[in-house]
């Protein structure tokens, strides 16, 4: 069986790796892959928004089955082009993946099917905007309408911060036309959590929950990255607020889509913050979250491709779909500098009996060198979080490039929470 998986990150090792389990799997193809890849799938220098090329690519190699998992070729309509080339495919058809490419589009569904989220207000006019900031309560959140690379959530502190952020979106365009509109939304407070689930438009199934850990600085302090490093289960994430979640979240979602004509199958992440005032979704995003995938996946002992299938297939209902009960800690090492400037090309060591999901390298005259913000994923998984951390942090100091950096509190949120 011939795979394709679109994508060249961390979250694309991971499930490139998964696939791999599976033994009816001769070949994978990554594009476009990276140096890390590699080593687990043939790379194929075509982007993943080269829709066009990448649709051509698995007609002519008589692919069996695709995987489409960033975002950008989502919401571009990769899936519908596939599907409509005769290839089995996984992952929401451009109309569902909406329900990421576009904050507002989300808060509005939310508000119609009364989902319980934060409220907001949305402004495609900048003076009007910055109008309602001059009252709006503060701290306050500023959300670019489309995608951003995951960045485009800015917390204000303070006011002048909030119209800044405004004016940077809006007019500077520091995200092109992902500022036309901007969602200006009430700040939440609770411990976040990411729950990414299998659906199929008719069954939902959530993955064991996670931890991200989004600023670039130990202590939750600095920019805000595409996440530092993860850790699964979490335990804020408890079998009643999980129950809570299903009833009142998970499904009407899924059910908000359905009655839109936007069904959506495939993996559904919800970004949730568990408030005073009970869970309230923070983002969806309409695929597997990065690195949240790099803890997840290792916890899942079915089998990753025939939950995909079933899922094509829309019969979720009869897959297996197991999760093993201990934990992950993923530790990403990026370059020093990230997600700002930073410099790349430096020759990277690692060892090759452990769990490393290589985000961004590539391979120079045989060397495997860094070519990215964050290069690594270190995954180790263990019977206790705490074993967890232990082992990543020390699989971490195995690995060698030059500049490296890392946030050295990965899960101390997650296990204070667990002793209370």
């Amino acid at each position: 069986m011939k795979v394709l998986v679109v994508g060249g990150g961390g979250r694309e090792h991971a499930i490139i790796k998964k696939i791999k389990e599976n033994k009816a799997v001769t070949e994978i193809f990554a594009l476009p892959g990276n140096g890390g890849i590699a080593k687990d799938a043939t790379c194929v220098d075509i982007g993943a928004k080269d829709i066009e090329k990448i649709t051509e690519f698995a007609v002519s190699n008589k692919i069996d089955f695709a995987v489409v998992a960033p975002d950008d070729p989502l919401v571009l309509g990769a899936v519908d082009s596939l599907q409509n080339a005769g290839i089995r495919t996984f992952g929401p058809n451009k109309a569902a993946a909406i329900i990421e490419g576009s904050k507002v589009f989300s808060k509005n569904l939310m508000k119609k099917y009364n989902i319980p989220t934060a409220e907001y207000e949305v402004f495609d006019d900048m003076q009007k905007a910055l109008e309602y900031l001059e009252t709006a309560p503060i701290p306050t959140v500023i959300k670019a309408d489309g995608l951003a690379l995951g960045k485009g959530v800015i917390i204000a502190e303070t006011r002048e911060d909030a119209k800044n952020a405004v004016i940077s979106m809006m007019q500077d365009k520091v995200f092109g036309d992902s500022g036309n509109n901007v969602v200006i939304e009430e700040f939440l407070e609770g411990p976040e959590v990411s729950v990414l689930s299998f659906t199929d438009g008719k069954t939902v199934v959530p993955m064991i929950s996670s931890m991200d850990h989004k600023r670039a600085l130990d202590g939750d302090n600095g920019l805000n990255t595409g996440g530092m490093g993860t850790v699964a289960p979490n335990p804020y994430y408890t079998p009643e607020i999980a129950k809570e979640c299903m009833e009142k979240i998970f499904i009407p979602t899924i059910n908000a889509m359905n009655a839109e004509g936007r069904s959506f199958s495939g993996c559904l992440y919800f970004g949730l913050m568990l408030t005073k005032n009970g869970p309230k979704v923070i983002e969806y995003n309409c695929r597997f979250g990065d690195p949240e995938t790099q803890v997840v996946l290792p916890l899942l002992e079915s089998d990753l491709l025939d939950i995909m299938q079933h899922i094509y297939d829309k019969t979720l209902d009869k897959a297996e779909v197991k999760f093993s009960d201990k934990h992950a800690c993923c530790v990403v090492m990026a370059s020093n500098g990230y997600p700002s400037k930073y410099e790349s090309g430096f020759e990277i060591t690692m060892p090759e009996d452990k769990n490393i999901y290589v985000a961004g390298a590539k391979i120079e005259d045989g060397i495997l060198k860094t070519a990215g913000g964050r290069v690594l994923g270190v995954t180790e998984v263990a019977a206790t979080l705490e074993d967890a951390i232990k082992a990543s942090y020390e699989t971490v100091k195995t690995v060698k490039f030059e500049n490296a950096f890392y946030r050295k509190d990965i899960g101390k949120k997650a296990l204070a929470a667990e002793v209370k």
